[in-house]
């Protein structure tokens, strides 16, 4: 016999201070409950639009154009097109965690140099002196997303 999914409850897994908690409904989540529809924080955002590019795409000291912004966490596109970052950069009261979308990119660091390629994505502690250069592998436009987090952080990721 086939269970109807009209009687078959909805299942949410909410995350409440780490610990999972299990609810059903008996109706899917995109029925409006009474949260504002079209709300301001909900937007789809097509970063490689023209209108999120900023407006020193072209020079060498080209600043990411600012998308979100809270306290403690700041979230940038960033494209670069044609120069260098012609100066170091230390961020010291956030972390940066920079996706490659598009494009390639390569970092020198205190730390080290890394060339990223479309999914890397790179941690720069806070502090830590740092650069963009293009590469051999970079494209007419390069395009990053920059997570500015003042929080400390911990890697939880897969074993070394």
């Amino acid at each position: 016999m086939v269970e109807s999914t009209a009687t078959k409850p909805y299942r949410e897994l909410v995350t409440i201070g780490g610990k999972n908690v299990v609810l059903h409904h008996h109706e899917p989540p995109v029925i409006n409950a009474g949260v504002m529809e079209n709300a301001d924080i909900f937007r789809l955002i097509n970063i490689f639009a023209e209108k999120f590019s900023p407006s020193n795409i072209d020079k060498a000291d080209g600043t990411p154009l600012r998308l979100y912004t809270s306290d403690r966490v700041k979230i940038d596109v960033s494209k670069r097109r044609k120069h260098d970052m012609g100066f170091w950069h230390r961020n010291v009261d956030a972390h940066e965690i920079i996706f490659c979308v598009k494009g390639a990119l390569k970092w020198e660091t205190e730390m080290g140099v890394k060339v990223m390629h479309p999914g890397d994505m790179l941690m720069i502690p806070k502090g830590i002196g740092h650069r963009s250069m293009l590469c051999e592998d970079s494209t007419d436009e390069n395009v990053l997303i920059e997570l500015k987090i003042a929080d400390d952080l911990t890697y939880v990721g897969e074993n070394k």
